[in-house]
């Protein structure tokens, strides 16, 4: 829009750290706009009074400075060139190649209406034997990874966006270090796939208010390619915690008063707001999400979480397990409520019989655990069930474990076998005829 046709105003009536108000009329929710050059966008209408949101905050901006208005709410330029490129929070690319040509789409628009969706059936396979045996992904899903900040949840992403069989990887990056942009960067071009994946990056230089657009540039690109492609796309959104403390930023420096946490009341919202957009359509395109959420001392209940989990189809949940060294998948709290939609029907007939005699195996483990710390004898079957745990973390539910799904189901008909009696496992017995593996 041509400046002459713009609305320009000169009298704020107050400033805060993030943000400032003035008079003006016409103009529309979410729309951007220059306050004494900075960009900014509007968070509230109230009248005719607006209140802007400065991305790189207030500091130096006089009460007289010019405020233009844009007329336009902010937006991504879509098409196949997205493909294997790296943007800032406003679709603008950091990775010095050129400026995208395409159709220029407002980004969080509404989500899909649920009577175009249609039930979520395709396996999305991510290669982690702790997900795809346990925890299986559905296309249309959207979970999150539970993980403490200390854990390498951010190489869990990469891997995930170099192993999942799907169409295109979006990552979304909320205040990420250099390190792991240049993390993700690297592995990407050196593992020869950046022709799928399109990544958007928000990282600890850049104000942390310009996180709360990552998510929703990341969904509009995903939107184009499943959509308009009929792609399986999978989108990953690291860290959403950074996220909702970007919400509580501009929360707090808008004077409302916070809830729980010191997170703002509209955080339910917000989350499903991006959440949401996770979909099967019918014409075969698709949104997957996987989302990180960092936790405070492993603390659950957290608002974070908390809200997440009412939103999210289960979780993932990282680990570290002292008795192996490495971070798994833990398979007592993580959770996927559409794995049965898959598990045994997308993949071999025996997955569900192997998921739950593993686990239920792997539990009788923690049982014995417990009789050793305090002090009682452990009986044959509790030592082996002990040595099962062990190979079971390190050759399946570690997250550095990188097998297809036929493959996890070889390798835990091994562990049987190794470690226990047909009997003791307790599958079906034509199961057991057909795949058990005979030890000499």
């Amino acid at each position: 829009m041509a400046q002459a046709f713009q609305k320009i105003y000169t009298k704020i009536t107050a400033i805060t750290k993030a943000t400032c108000s003035l008079k003006a009329d016409g103009v529309g929710n979410d729309e951007l706009a220059t306050v004494n050059g900075k960009l900014a966008q509007v968070v509230r209408i109230m009248g005719n009074e607006v209140t802007l949101q400065v991305f790189e905050g207030t500091e130096g901006i006089p009460t007289n400075a010019e405020v233009i208005f844009l007329g336009k709410a902010p937006s991504l330029k879509v098409s196949e060139q997205l493909a294997g490129r790296f943007f800032n929070a406003f679709g603008d690319p950091i990775d010095g190649g050129p400026a995208i040509e395409g159709e220029e789409v407002e980004i969080g628009g509404p989500s899909v209406n649920p009577v175009r969706r249609k039930q979520p059936s395709e396996l999305i396979a991510t290669g982690i034997a702790g997900i795809d045996l346990n925890n299986t992904l559905v296309s249309g899903q959207k979970i999150p990874f539970f993980a403490d900040p200390d854990q390498p949840y951010n190489q869990v992403m990469a891997n995930v966006a170099l192993r999942a069989k799907a169409d295109k990887i979006i990552l979304g990056g909320m205040g990420l270090t250099n390190d792991d942009y240049l993390y993700f960067k690297n592995v990407f071009n050196n593992a020869g796939v950046l022709d799928r994946i399109v990544s958007f990056v928000n990282t600890t230089e850049n104000p942390p208010v310009e996180r709360l657009l990552i998510p929703d540039m990341a969904l509009t690109a995903a939107e184009y390619f499943a959509v308009e492609k009929n792609q399986k796309v999978l989108v990953l959104l690291t860290d959403m915690t950074s996220y909702a403390d970007a919400l509580a930023i501009v929360s707090n420096r808008m004077d409302q008063i916070p809830s729980k946490d010191s997170m703002p009341g509209s955080l339910y919202s917000d989350l499903a707001k991006i959440y949401e957009k996770a979909v099967q359509f019918p014409a075969g395109g698709s949104i997957t999400i996987i989302a990180v959420t960092t936790l405070s001392g492993g603390d659950i209940t957290h608002a974070i979480p908390d809200n997440t989990g009412y939103i999210t189809e289960g979780q993932l949940f990282l680990r570290r397990d002292s008795d192996v060294g490495k971070v798994i998948v833990d398979p007592f709290r993580s959770l996927s409520r559409l794995k049965q939609l898959v598990a045994g029907k997308k993949t071999r007939e025996d997955h569900a019989q192997v998921m739950n005699a593993a686990v239920r195996l792997y539990a009788d483990a923690a049982n014995a655990k417990t009789k050793l710390e305090n002090g009682f004898d452990l009986t044959n079957y509790d030592e082996r069930a002990l040595d099962f745990a062990k190979d079971y973390s390190k050759q399946l539910l570690a997250i550095d474990v990188n097998i297809d799904t036929t493959q996890m189901l070889d390798v835990a008909w091994s562990l049987f076998a190794e470690h226990f009696k047909p009997e003791e496992v307790n599958i079906k017995q034509e199961l057991v005829e057909k795949y058990w593996q005979n030890k000499a």
